[in-house]
């Protein structure tokens, strides 16, 4: 059972991202979406401050003091993750007509994470994993186009800062592999995203700055703001402190290529709970698609016979 753990874990991490894009898809109906990063990560660094000060010696959840030497290691984690993923996610959006054309592309690091495992971190990528990624892949592909009408893509800029965005998320993961063991999961969760803020504040102040807050006050009611704060709130403690943690420990534990498949299951999470609390339609061919994709992931964390000589 306790080979599982890590597993669970990760399980556990995908659940919780797969509810953020509908978080984020309120809070954008009244907050800026600077301002929304930054509102979202200053608590997290806070919480995580707190909790590893107060936690220190736990093998989980301790906060170990950075030495200098590996300072180039977090400030290329935190920049490519959260801060340029989340800069290319967005333009992304924005360069592509279609937003299922787009999550499409951006759910694509199961295909690209072998290369940069094997390449940067010499792990073993074995038949299982690489037919795993690819059945899980197609599924992913079924279920978020299935039932689309419209593929203009638009800007072709876009593909590319989709892999773009793919690629830094997957660097980031390098990160999380390569950094030292003794910093916790919450230490490299915390100084990654601390490394992000230095990023994304002097971006607020650019493009939107303390003025977003001030006007917000001045063009919507009380409870669409309340609605907003509340989805903040879950980004903040459980999408940006939990899920990294969870998934950060993972990841060290089962290695890059094999954690990042489990990021295919997200578009099916996401898919089950908009059924669950907003009855959005869900076609026998979507339900197979869910199929491929727990399938592939099977496979992918099917371990290869060693023969005895």
């Amino acid at each position: 059972m306790k080979r599982f753990i890590p597993h669970i874990a990760i399980i556990a991490a995908m659940l919780i991202w797969s509810v953020s894009g509908i978080a984020v898809k309120y809070a954008l109906a009244v907050l800026p979406p600077f301002t929304l990063i930054v509102m979202r990560f200053v608590p997290a660094v806070l919480l995580m401050f707190i909790v590893g000060m107060v936690r220190r010696n736990h093998s989980l959840f301790g906060l170990q003091r950075l030495q200098w030497r590996d300072v180039p290691l977090f400030l290329v984690a935190g920049f490519c993750q959260p801060f340029l993923y989340y800069m290319l996610e967005t333009y992304t959006y924005d360069a592509l007509n279609s937003p299922t054309i787009a999550e499409t592309l951006l759910s694509t690091s199961p295909l690209i994470s072998p290369i940069f495992a094997a390449i940067l971190l010499r792990e073993r990528v074995t038949k299982y994993n690489i037919l795993g990624i690819l059945i899980s892949t197609a599924g992913v592909f079924a279920l978020t186009l299935a039932g689309s009408r419209s593929f203009a893509i638009g800007n072709h800029w876009g593909i590319l800062l989709a892999f773009a965005a793919v690629s830094s998320a997957v660097i980031d993961s390098i990160m999380m592999r390569k950094a030292p063991a003794r910093y916790t999961s919450l230490s490299f969760v915390f100084y990654t995203q601390l490394v992000s803020l230095f990023f994304f504040i002097p971006v607020w102040f650019w493009r939107e700055g303390p003025q977003a807050i001030y006007n917000l006050q001045l063009t919507i009611d009380k409870s669409q703001f309340y609605i907003a704060l509340g989805c903040v709130g879950y980004l903040s403690i459980f999408a940006s402190v939990t899920a990294f943690i969870l998934f950060c420990f993972a990841l060290r534990k089962i290695g890059v290529t094999q954690a990042n498949a489990f990021n295919n299951i997200r578009p099916a999470f996401t898919a089950f709970w908009m059924l669950l609390f907003f009855g959005e339609h869900m076609p026998l061919v979507k339900w197979m698609a869910m199929g491929l994709i727990i399938l592939g992931l099977f496979v992918c964390q099917k371990q290869e016979k060693v023969a005895d000589y």
